[in-house]
């Protein structure tokens, strides 16, 4: 089943029309017809269902009959992630996190970060794409690279960071938190200094164990984005 990204719809629409390109992805690609079943959601946590009214390549439209309101995760996970210094392991990512389930991701300046630069543009229509194929109805936030100590100063509820120095770690399956909001920190390949480290823990920011090995940053960031979807099943 194809599901559509309308970020316009609202549940009292009764009909909601495509822009040029994706209406010619409709006709020219899916060769969709008159009267074919079609699926959209607003990324917001609706899903709506209606028949293709109006085949046109500019502008197609949908007759909406019925709307279901997706039940909403019961937390809000935000990774804050150091970009990588190949910008496709950082869209993947965002891809597979999208699809097992995000709420929030902030790319962060670190002192040992290797990419200074982010199309955050680029990351958004990725996670549409994921939210489309996975049949989600939540689209992330995806927030314009910032730098670390600020993001670290602007959280709130259970934050930890994930880093490989030699002190003391809970691994993050083992945490338990009643918090709704969980801000987790993955640094760049070259690691967290020990500064940013210590800087995070003066401000409560818990620090955790992934495992016993040595992760690449996109391949860390999906780990504890995965634990804590299992944590809240």
């Amino acid at each position: 089943m194809q599901q559509f990204y309308h970020p316009d719809l609202h549940p009292e629409c009764e009909f909601a029309s495509f822009d040029r390109e994706e209406s010619k992805h409709i006709i020219k690609v899916l060769r969709k017809k008159h009267r074919d079943h079609i699926v959209l959601t607003d990324g917001k946590g609706n899903q709506y269902q209606g028949l293709l009214e109006v085949i046109d390549p500019k502008s197609c439209g949908v007759r909406i009959s019925k709307v279901t309101q997706v039940p909403a995760d019961n937390y809000q996970l935000h990774i804050a992630i150091a970009p990588t210094k190949n910008m496709d392991r950082l869209e993947w990512f965002v891809e597979k996190a999208t699809e097992i389930g995000i709420h929030q991701i902030t790319p962060i300046l670190c002192h040992q970060s290797e990419r200074k630069i982010v199309k955050t543009e680029r990351l958004e229509k990725i996670a549409v794409s994921a939210m489309k194929q996975s049949m989600g109805a939540f689209l992330p936030k995806i927030n314009p690279l910032t730098d670390y100590e600020k993001v670290v100063d602007s959280v709130e509820g259970y934050c930890a960071i994930a880093h490989c120095h030699d002190m003391p770690k809970t691994p993050l399956h083992q945490v338990s938190t009643l918090e709704n909001e969980i801000h987790i920190f993955i640094g760049p390949e070259g690691d967290f200094t020990e500064e940013e480290v210590s800087y995070a823990q003066a401000k409560n920011v818990m620090p955790i164990s992934l495992g016993h090995k040595r992760l690449r940053t996109e391949t860390a960031a999906l780990v504890a984005c995965q634990t804590i979807a299992l944590l809240h099943v």
